[in-house]
C-alpha cells in the first residue's frame, strides 16, 4: 500500500516538496542582498563586519543553496512525471527561463557575499538595494506563468 501510494501520489509529493524548498529559497534570496545593504554600512574588519559574514555565509550555505538545490530536484522530478502534457507549453518556458535567473542570481550573491568576506566589496547600498527587486520580478513572472498558463 505504501509503494502504491507512492506511485499515485509521486507528482503531489514532487510538488509539495517544490513549493516548500522555493519558498525557503526565495525568503533567503530576498534576504541576502538586504544584509548587504547593511553590511555596506559597516567598516571592514570590525566586529559587524565579522558578523555579517557569518550571517551571509550560514544563510547561504545551510537555507539557501540545499532550498535551491532540493527546489531544482523536485522541479526536474514533476517535470519528467508531465513533460508529455507540459513539454511544448510556453509557459513552461518562460518560467523556466526566469527559474534559471533565479539561479543566476543565486550565483551572483555568492559571488558578492565571497567579496564581502575578502573585505573587496565595490558595490554601494543602493546598488544592492536595487538588485534585490530582481528575484521579486522573477518569481512574480514565474507565479503568472503556473497559475494562468498562458502561451499553452
Amino acid at each position: 500500500p505504501v509503494i502504491e501510494w507512492f506511485l499515485i501520489n509521486q507528482f503531489n509529493l514532487a510538488k509539495s516538496l517544490h513549493l516548500i524548498a522555493l519558498i525557503a529559497w526565495m525568503a533567503g534570496i530576498f534576504y541576502l542582498p538586504r544584509l548587504f545593504v547593511y553590511h555596506c554600512q559597516v567598516d571592514v574588519g570590525s566586529a559587524e563586519d565579522k558578523r555579517f559574514q557569518t550571517m551571509e555565509a550560514k544563510l547561504l550555505r545551510v537555507i539557501m543553496n540545499p532550498a535551491m538545490i532540493l527546489t531544482w530536484i523536485a522541479g526536474v522530478w514533476m517535470l519528467a512525471l508531465a513533460w508529455s502534457a507540459y513539454g511544448s507549453a510556453g509557459w513552461l518556458h518562460i518560467k523556466l527561463a526566469f527559474v534559471a535567473l533565479i539561479t543566476g542570481f543565486h550565483m551572483m550573491c555568492a559571488r558578492w557575499r565571497r567579496q564581502f568576506a575578502q573585505g573587496s566589496n565595490q558595490r554601494s547600498e543602493r546598488f544592492y538595494r536595487l538588485v534585490n527587486e530582481v528575484p521579486t520580478v522573477a518569481l512574480i513572472v514565474i507565479v503568472v506563468m503556473v497559475v494562468f498558463k498562458p502561451f499553452a
